[in-house]
């Protein structure tokens, strides 16, 4: 066999051998990867090389120090899901690097981290002044989290006593020009639904390139022709504007009333309607 040939046939191997053994090792080899991890992601990229080009040894040689690779990386991670003793031998512990607004020098040292790059760190996370961070971590992937201080964390529906509603990831509905039955289906509609929903647009299915359906049913559609602007749905404004003229209404006719009795019911109903509102707003306002 030519040896052009025998390295195409190799490498062709090495690559089907090479994706089996990742999907076995899962998702963590494709995101942020353990100390160990790290040197697997190396070793095996060497004996893949190794088998698609060494001429001079047996292929299959290559196979089985790849196979007992793979099965090492996973007795490892089988062996941190049992034991913490374990995780903090193998990987590096997390590191506490600000506390309290102030610098942990000596842990700095350890990680051999300057005050540029942890300053740096706090940036990307839209953090300019040391005093707004409450914790620093470095973990073990030697990824930095951050926690703000109390005081200086954004207002939540919960904060402000608000409930809202669960929320539903958003569903892709349309792809390519082509209706995704299933996604559809998940969020409680049907092709009809989707068909009336573009009408109300004056959008046609063959002009939609992609359409997604958020929590609260609202439709967002992008065009083929992006020169084509598609018009807002403006039923909840609407609704919530009628709402307000409600309250509004109420209120006025508590005042002008000179009954006590509808005063009084007058006031209750608008008590309500503000509360309805302060459920619905973030729902209608979206």
């Amino acid at each position: 066999m030519p040896q052009w040939l025998e390295i195409v046939l190799r490498t062709l191997c090495a690559v089907i051998v090479l994706f089996l053994m990742t999907k076995l090792l899962g998702k963590r080899q494709v995101t942020q990867l353990s100390f160990f991890e790290y040197l697997t992601g190396i070793t095996i990229g060497s004996l893949a090389a190794y088998i698609s080009m060494d001429l001079n040894t047996n292929w299959y040689l290559g196979l089985i120090a790849l196979g007992v690779w793979v099965l090492c990386s996973l007795a490892i991670e089988f062996l941190q899901i049992k034991s913490k003793k374990a995780r903090d031998f193998i990987d590096f512990k997390p590191t506490v690097l600000i506390q309290g607004g102030k610098i942990l020098e000596e842990n700095m040292k350890k990680e051999r981290l300057s005050t540029d790059e942890i300053m740096q760190q706090l940036r990307k996370k839209d953090i300019f002044q040391l005093a707004d961070v409450e914790f620093a971590i470095m973990e073990s992937s030697g990824e930095i989290n951050i926690l703000q201080k109390r005081e200086n964390l954004p207002l939540t529906p919960k904060h402000l006593g608000i409930t809202v509603a669960p929320e539903k990831p958003p569903q892709v509905v349309v792809m390519d020009g082509n209706i995704m039955d299933e996604p559809l289906r998940v969020m409680g509609f049907g092709q009809n639904w989707l068909l009336d929903e573009l009408d109300k647009i004056g959008a046609k299915l063959k002009d939609v390139y992609f359409a997604q359906v958020d929590t609260y049913g609202t439709l967002t559609v992008d065009l083929y022709d992006d020169q084509i602007q598609v018009p807002q749905n403006e039923e909840r404004k609407l609704l919530y504007a009628n709402l307000k003229k409600c309250q509004a209404d109420l209120e006025l006719f508590s005042l002008s009333t000179k009954s006590k009795k509808a005063k009084k019911m007058y006031e209750e109903s608008s008590k309500q309607i503000e509360q309805i509102l302060a459920q619905v707003t973030p729902i209608l306002n979206t």
